[in-house]
């Protein structure tokens, strides 16, 4: 019996940007105002998953960020501030 090798994981980030474009395309939709009932309600299920999908994904990101910044005490690291 042959193993099937795992599919290579999607990047984060690319995860992140697909989840954000698919939640736009249903927020666009939503407002058109050409769905059902029933397609709605779905597609406000599918929005509030993606919705906690990207918010995730971001509270990820900012622990990588604050790891990075002081590995010893992220809690403690300051925030990046952008010089001007």
């Amino acid at each position: 019996m042959a193993k099937t090798a795992p599919a290579p994981a999607t990047p984060p980030a690319a995860d992140f940007e697909h989840s954000l474009d698919e939640l736009e395309q249903l927020v666009a939709r939503m407002e058109g105002g050409e769905l059902s009932l029933d397609e709605s309600l779905t597609s406000f299920e599918r929005g509030i998953g993606l919705y906690r999908h990207c918010q995730q994904s971001l509270e990820q990101a900012e622990l990588r960020v604050r790891l990075l910044l002081d590995p010893d005490a992220p809690d403690n690291a300051q925030p990046f501030e952008p010089e001007f």
